[in-house]
């Protein structure tokens, strides 16, 4: 047993693992996980057809916190705005490429005086999505990466650079009728893996881990509404060996106007979520 400690403390040595974090918080000799907190997402999706191949994506997102005395309608934590060019390579394939701009609103009720309230965040993502139809269900896999400038609630802080790597599995799987379709209930489990890497990143490089189950119903051809719950883990960027927990309420608006006339229209294509 002392051998292996010892090849194990050397091996640590060796790759420059480090022992502590990038904090200089010294990592706990387990795995800690904070209390879950409770959170409320109210989402929205606009894939707007610009052309035969290209459309604009638009999304808004209101994410709301816990407070003392209310879980999940808490307050405002984060307000998204995320716009994207994308394109229709196929039927079940298509890209996007844009920003966003995230505004995180300081929720800490013991945040110093000289804390702002409001800091931005700026990301340039883009985006790789495929539909594949299994028997009944559609399936995706999409891949999205992200670079992303995040800057803390202090004065003066500086901006910390990261790209986050995002994989993301979903299923929709049609309820009432053997195919997608309006007037169809229908329920999409989904998994998406969130790692992230830069100078900041020494150990954290799992930032989430999202497990979500939803239930959908698609009302017309250009409009859809779900809801869903999701639960969430992920190691703390201060401290690799904390992990975060969270549930959360999700309630999505998928919304798709095409206004151009019938005879450029393409068939329905896989690609409004």
């Amino acid at each position: 047993m002392k051998k292996l400690k010892l090849i194990i403390i050397g091996a640590l040595f060796f790759f420059n693992v480090p022992l502590f974090s990038q904090y200089g918080e010294e990592l706990p000799e387990e795995s800690y996980y904070k209390e879950p907190k409770t959170k409320l997402w109210v989402n929205t999706y606009g894939k707007i057809r610009i052309s035969k191949r290209l459309y604009w994506d638009a999304q808004t997102h209101f994410r709301f916190q816990e407070t003392e005395d209310t879980p999940f309608i808490g307050q405002v934590a984060q307000i998204y705005n995320r716009h994207a060019l994308g394109y229709i390579y196929s039927k079940k394939v298509n890209f996007s490429l844009g920003g966003v701009l995230r505004l995180n609103l300081n929720t800490n009720k013991e945040q110093d005086i000289n804390d702002r309230s409001l800091v931005p965040e700026w990301r340039i993502w883009h985006q790789y999505q495929f539909a594949q139809p299994v028997y009944r269900a559609m399936v995706y896999h999409r891949l999205r990466i992200e670079h992303r400038w995040t800057q803390g609630f202090e004065n003066n802080s500086e901006y910390i650079f990261r790209n986050r790597w995002r994989y993301l599995f979903r299923a929709k799987i049609p309820l009432n009728h053997h195919k997608l379709k309006p007037k169809t209930l229908y329920i999409a489990p989904e998994s998406e893996l969130i790692m992230q890497s830069g100078k900041a990143v020494v150990g954290s490089v799992m930032e989430d881990l999202r497990l979500t189950t939803t239930l959908g119903y698609i009302l017309t051809p250009r409009l859809t509404i779900a809801a869903g719950g999701m639960y969430s883990m992920g190691q703390s960027l201060e401290n690799a060996g904390k992990f975060k927990q969270a549930f959360t309420l999700r309630f999505h608006m998928y919304y798709s106007p095409d206004f151009r006339k019938v005879k450029n229209k393409l068939p329905a294509i896989h690609f409004n979520d």
